[in-house]
């Protein structure tokens, strides 16, 4: 058994289709496929179920899984430590997950920086409302909302951000404004999908009235920003995702939730060299941008 075929079983595991652990290790789909066709061959085990829609573990692949993610672990301290006289190139593919209101509305417009600074790094911008598993190295950087507290992990805090509650102009037009908070009640509400909260720090909506009932749930930030925009209702949105907007009403800004990002990496991780530059990147930047986050910073 060698490296390389391992690789190529923890990619096709994590992605869970063959097209997209092909994009992920910058080859064709084809290779892909007779890769783990051979290594299969080799084991004298079906290590996935192939149907059109992606490919599922089997017992046998959940069995390896454990041994493969060690193997893993053992080649990455043995590139950290190769590359510890600090004259490594960046370079190599790193993958950030992120929640879409920070990846889509904040991140990506920042990658380009990200890129001149690294013209060898490929980056793959995960924006997702879900969460990501850095043990099964689902994503090499996650940004998460609030610390996390399970898992061989470290993090960093970015920065503290608010929430606040906002209408359309042409909802406030329409059905007009709420004069209390308790007027919510008469109002169409949009947020988040409930069986779909993959974090107790996403239950807001009943802080700001405790007798939140949304008529539209919708699992992404971003697109509750554009419900709330073409007039669907009231919503609470990321203040620095909607400042500045003429279409939208802030209602009652005095009131505010406050949540805080923190980007993490699974330890394994530290010291890669595209990793650690990539994650001091996303630190110091957010950190330059702070007052868009917490604007009485």
């Amino acid at each position: 058994m060698n490296w390389d075929d391992l690789r190529f079983f923890l990619a096709v595991a994590r992605e869970g289709q063959i097209l997209r652990a092909a994009q992920r290790l910058g080859t064709s789909q084809a290779r892909v496929n007779r890769r783990i066709t051979q290594f299969e061959e080799t084991l004298g085990e079906k290590l996935f179920d192939r149907r059109t829609v992606g490919c599922s573990l089997t017992l046998a692949g959940r069995s390896l899984m454990p041994d493969a993610l060690a193997a893993e672990e053992a080649m990455l301290r043995l590139r950290r430590n190769l590359g510890a006289d600090g004259g490594t190139k960046i370079n190599g593919t790193v993958r950030i997950g992120a929640p879409d209101g920070f990846g889509v509305a904040y991140l990506a417009a920042r990658l380009p920086k990200l890129r001149a600074l690294y013209p060898d790094l490929k980056v793959q911008l995960v924006p997702a409302p879900r969460s990501f598993s850095l043990s099964q190295r689902e994503a090499d950087i996650a940004i998460v909302i609030g610390r996390p507290q399970k898992g061989r992990l470290k993090a960093t805090k970015l920065t503290d951000y608010s929430l606040g509650l906002y209408a359309s102009q042409s909802y406030v037009a329409e059905r007009g404004a709420p004069q209390s908070i308790a007027d919510l009640g008469d109002h169409e509400l949009i947020g988040y999908v409930d069986d779909l909260i993959y974090t107790p720090e996403l239950e807001f909506n009943k802080s700001f009235w405790p007798g939140w009932d949304s008529q539209i749930e919708i699992s992404s930030a971003q697109a509750q920003v554009t419900a709330v925009r073409s007039g669907a209702g009231i919503g609470v949105l990321h203040d620095f995702v909607v400042r500045d907007d003429p279409e939208l009403v802030a209602l009652f800004p005095e009131k505010k939730a406050e949540r805080s990002y923190w980007v993490a990496w699974h330890e394994a991780m530290d010291a890669i060299p595209h990793i650690s530059a990539t994650t001091r990147f996303i630190v110091e930047t957010v950190r330059q941008d702070r007052k868009m986050f917490v604007p009485r910073a």
